[in-house]
């Protein structure tokens, strides 16, 4: 496994993180994204503000339109948020969305969310 570092430091990465405020309250670090590397998901969105129990990572990889290789992976709750350490498959894209113990989904409005997975190399 190859780990970089990330946008926000080691330092207190989820507080960074939680502080950045993405939009929908979902943070990925770091970006971009590169095969065989160790990614953060960091959820504060409408589940963790409904007050979900338990929220799930519900995870494919390629063609934003035709998953593979999908899976739910169990979040863990923190101060910060639902966070998942995830490594990256040697793939073109992830894709991703979440979901609760209640099957309460939240999919970004149907479109999800989706980011390239680069190989590593310098073009």
């Amino acid at each position: 496994m190859i780990h970089h570092e990330t946008n926000f430091g080691e330092e207190g990465r989820l507080k960074e993180m939680h502080r950045y405020q993405f939009p929908d309250g979902v943070v990925v670090d770091p970006t971009p994204i590169t095969a065989g590397e160790e990614i953060t998901v960091l959820y504060n969105g409408l589940l963790s503000m409904s007050g979900a129990d338990q929220v799930y990572l519900h995870v494919g990889y390629g063609d934003a339109r035709e998953w593979r290789g999908v899976s739910d992976v169990r979040m863990s709750k923190t101060g910060w948020g639902w966070v998942k350490n995830i490594e990256m498959p040697e793939d073109r894209r992830f894709n991703f969305c979440f979901k609760d113990s209640a099957e309460n989904w939240d999919n970004n409005s149907g479109v999800n969310w989706s980011f390239e997975i680069h190989n590593g190399n310098r073009r």
